[in-house]
């Protein structure tokens, strides 16, 4: 099983959004008891101030078990330096994306700036994660008009619309080749329904781990046990959980 969707603990940055004190070791224990094999590590700190010195902590974090996590980075793109930062983020730390957080980091996926930095992703076969589910600034379609201008790009929305988004979402997923779903704080009946209607292999699944007020993820580890309640189909499972992430991820290897 791989989680497309975990964070770092909050080392520096104490948000609303802040958990428990984590290392390395015990989050590949809480990956243990939730049966994850393999986990797309997030910065949480780097969400509210992305820094060069974040995208170090996390790419630290991942190597210390670089067999189970990946680490995706993150900028902010309106930074003089993003698209050097980008860069170095795949030459000099090994990572596999970068994730955006259009709603908190406080831009448009609309402007230009993007457009380097996503060059920057294609050259090196990365993949863009996208918080999304949260308008005005991370909504589905918006988050899929940038993946039109960039058709080499593998773009994955982060939540797959969240409560109030994930038909659009679902559409955004359907009509954009190379847009992807992660099912992350999608609820139980939209989760169902895009896993009905989606394209196969586009649909993938996060728990959102590492923001909890224990190191055990508790509600991480309720989320993927969640599964067995949606009522999906074997074939479904297979495809969110392992074959869709792996096909992604064997992209960008």
């Amino acid at each position: 099983m791989i989680d497309f969707h975990t964070h770092t603990p909050a080392w520096k940055s104490a948000t609303w959004l802040a958990g428990a004190a984590f290392g390395a070791t015990e989050f590949v224990t809480f990956m243990d008891s939730a049966g994850i094999d393999h986990a797309v590590v997030l910065s949480h700190d780097g969400l509210f101030n992305p820094t060069p010195e974040a995208n170090d902590e996390v790419a630290a974090f991942v190597a210390e078990y670089p067999d189970r996590m990946v680490a995706f980075g993150t900028v902010t793109p309106r930074s003089a330096t993003a698209v050097q930062e980008v860069e170095r983020c795949f030459t000099e730390l090994g990572m596999r994306g970068l994730k955006l957080h259009p709603w908190l980091q406080g831009f448009s996926m609309h402007e230009r700036s993007l457009d380097p930095i996503c060059e920057v992703i294609i050259a090196h076969q990365g993949i863009l994660l996208c918080h999304d589910g949260t308008p005005p600034y991370s909504t589905g379609l918006q988050i899929a008009a940038l993946a039109r201008r960039h058709p080499e790009l593998p773009v994955v929305l982060g939540h797959g619309g969240l409560h109030d988004c994930w038909r659009e979402a679902l559409q955004a997923t359907i009509e954009t080749p190379n847009v992807y779903l992660c099912i992350c704080g999608t609820p139980p009946y939209a989760a169902r329904k895009i896993l009905q209607d989606a394209p196969t292999g586009k649909v993938l699944f996060g728990t959102d781990a590492g923001l909890s007020d224990k190191a055990s993820q508790d509600y991480a580890v309720a989320r993927v046990r969640e599964i067995d309640g949606w009522g999906i189909t074997d074939e479904q499972r297979q495809n969110m959980l392992e074959d869709g992430p792996l096909a992604l991820l064997g992209r960008a290897a």
